[in-house]
């Protein structure tokens, strides 16, 4: 069999439905990947947050607000009209599909197997990669995280990192263990954050540029040239989805949500 060095690398995307913010993250890399060198294999994209779509619009608004959250129900419903979704993104590019109900579910697992992927890359997979699916990837299942590790582990690192007053998000591509967000640090990058900002920006810069983050690690584990770094995680923290007390303070510090 040929080293991987010598041929193209194979790509599974594992990621959830979300035509505002996550499929910015495809737009550059499906745009900008060298296809000479890496071969995506397969497009998989699940529900966001696992949950009916009236529990997720329920979210939202308590995250949002009223005001911000009719704003963002006018952007989706545009880009619904125009049709616009990673699944359809994908299919421009002429890339497979994978149906996925769970990644856990021995029947993906199985399909997967079939198809002997280098790499699994979750961008927003909605739920946690237990030991089946970590299994099968060559060189492993990887996960780009908005957060610095492990101190903003969980949901939504972008809105705590601004909550918190950081100088910057940092953007971080790590390898997958079935614990969460506790795995090797494969890259970062620092994203700047203003004073007052909008999280809006920083979740629309940081998917584009993690794109390209990821992009390089995986030319690097391609090449044999990636270095994994221990995460330590005496200083672990996890954040859950913010809750309306969580939103008036952010907007205490002069940060818009959109």
């Amino acid at each position: 069999m040929s080293s991987i060095t010598d041929r193209k690398l194979k790509l599974v995307f594992v990621t959830e439905d979300d035509p505002l913010y996550v499929i910015r993250f495809f737009e550059v890399f499906f745009d900008e990947y060298p296809a000479d060198q890496i071969e995506i294999i397969g497009v998989s994209v699940q529900e966001a947050f696992h949950e009916p779509k009236w529990k997720t619009a329920k979210r939202i608004f308590n995250f949002y607000g009223p005001i911000d959250f009719f704003k963002l129900l006018a952007r989706y419903f545009k880009v619904k009209l125009r049709g616009d979704s990673i699944v359809k993104l994908a299919k421009e590019k002429n890339l497979p599909i994978i149906e996925c109900g769970s990644v856990n579910d021995p029947d993906y697992i199985a399909k997967l197997e079939k198809l002997e992927p280098d790499i699994v890359a979750s961008v927003a997979a909605p739920e946690i990669f237990k030991k089946g699916i970590l299994a099968v990837p060559k060189l492993g299942c990887i996960n780009i995280h908005s957060g610095k590790l492990p101190i903003y582990r969980g949901m939504m690192p972008n809105f705590w990192q601004l909550l918190h007053g950081e100088k910057h998000a940092v953007v971080t591509v790590h390898e997958m263990v079935e614990k969460l967000d506790a795995g090797d640090i494969l890259g970062t990058i620092d994203w700047p954050l203003k004073e007052h900002d909008s999280l809006d920006r920083v979740i629309t810069g940081t998917k584009q540029d993690g794109a390209r983050l990821m992009m390089e690690i995986i030319l690097k584990m391609k090449a044999g040239e990636a270095t994994p770094e221990p995460l330590d995680m005496s200083n672990k923290k996890y954040f859950r989805f913010p809750q309306r007390k969580d939103v008036k303070a952010f907007r205490k510090r002069g940060h818009k949500m959109i």
